[in-house]
């Protein structure tokens, strides 16, 4: 029975088609995730301000990643990285692939992590190795005809919550999620009078919604300190729920500052971190209130569950950036409170659409807000079309 985990070959495919597959960002013109006023690191330059599209936020593209075995089982996970990271799963990370028993995800992602240490300790390699990891989980579940979510300890919750990502949050609320995050327009390169619009766009968005429902803002990377500081301060009357992501992911002082100048206020971030050392200094300055890696891209559901570890030692609740069923089956393992991230995937941001597009079948989504994780073997998904991918060679 051994062989039947027995990696025979691994195949990686670019996904071309817009809206389709792991790239958040791969969409097409007008969709609200790229083409929306929202405050981000390029936010000091006038050309680049007003469209995350225009600095190439979605340049990279989807890959799909296929591992299968000797026995024709096949596991499949999608992601973003386009042909660099198409290039480096077939010409680094499948030799520690092939010939090796697909149940040994601990010893295969560790070898990937060390053997990309010159090149890839954040960001996009470690990215990619993420697509192969979750690919290795759905692989290990069809196999053993397990939904992920028993192989990494259990159900502790059978329905999840979510809250949306989008730029409606009173649409949000009338299709039933738990609340709403909406992204800031303006940063400190706006100066005050872009303060005073953030507020007033803030005040806006609170009245569309009344005062009790959870509201978030997401600052994507954009502000200072100071800045913060004083936005923070002028929004108390608002509410809000949490700050997300307001500085730069290796600004740990300054979330510490944060922290001290708002100490009863909630802080976020992690989307942009990658693996357990990443996460090991946010975690152990108590100045974050919840860590949101995101599981496509902070190196896989391996690095997720090493990171959870660690976390559980302060209690302090995961909830990870985006990513689908993938995030999913994590939400329902954990004992943490049971709330996950649907990032709006239509164009307006008022209809519930797959998070991966057309790519997939079986793909989970939220009706009223809330999901009952389906106990399909892996994470319960097929390709749909292979039309939608070319295979790298």
């Amino acid at each position: 029975m051994a062989n039947q985990f027995l990696i025979t070959d691994v195949r990686v495919y670019l996904v071309e088609s817009e809206g389709d597959g792991g790239d958040y960002f791969q969409q097409g013109k007008g969709h609200w995730l790229i083409d929306t006023l929202i405050a981000n690191p390029m936010s000091g330059y006038e050309k680049y301000k007003a469209s995350r599209s225009s600095w190439g936020i979605g340049v990279m593209g989807s890959i799909v990643v296929e591992i299968e075995t000797a026995s024709g089982a096949r596991g499949i996970a999608t992601g973003f990285g386009g042909y660099p990271a198409a290039w480096l799963v077939k010409n680094h990370f499948a030799r520690f692939l092939v010939g090796e028993d697909a149940r040994n995800v601990n010893k295969i992602w560790d070898q990937m992590f060390r053997a990309s240490m010159p090149y890839g300790r954040k960001g996009m390699p470690i990215a990619t190795i993420s697509v192969v990891d979750l690919a290795l989980w759905d692989l290990v579940g069809k196999l053993r005809g397990e939904p992920v979510y028993n192989l990494i300890g259990g159900l502790c919750h059978d329905e999840i919550t979510f809250y949306c990502t989008g730029p409606e949050p009173a649409a949000v609320r009338d299709l039933g999620f738990w609340g709403s995050k909406v992204p800031l327009p303006h940063s400190h390169f706006d100066g005050e009078a872009g303060l005073v619009k953030n507020i007033d766009y803030l005040a806006a968005q609170r009245a569309k919604v009344g005062s009790d429902f959870p509201l978030m803002v997401d600052c994507y990377m954009s502000l200072t300190v100071p800045y913060a500081i004083r936005l923070a301060e002028a929004a108390k009357p608002l509410g809000i729920y949490w700050w997300e992501e307001v500085l730069h992911p290796d600004d740990s002082e300054g979330y510490r500052l944060l922290k001290q100048a708002h100490p009863t206020l909630k802080w976020t971030t992690g989307e942009h971190e990658y693996t357990r050392y990443g996460f090991r200094q946010l975690i152990a300055d108590r100045t974050i209130d919840i860590l949101q890696p995101d599981v496509m891209w902070v190196g896989g559901m391996t690095a997720l569950l090493q990171i959870a570890a660690q976390a559980a030692a302060y209690d302090l609740p995961i909830i990870p950036h985006g990513s689908g069923p993938y995030a999913y089956h994590f939400i329902g393992s954990q004992p943490n409170l049971p709330l996950c991230e649907y990032v709006a995937a239509s164009p307006d941001g008022r209809s519930i659409r797959p998070v991966f597009g057309n790519l997939f079948t079986g793909e989970d989504l939220p009706q009223n807000g809330r999901l009952k994780i389906s106990d399909a073997p892996g994470f319960g998904m097929e390709i749909a079309d292979r039309g939608l991918l070319r295979l790298f060679e």
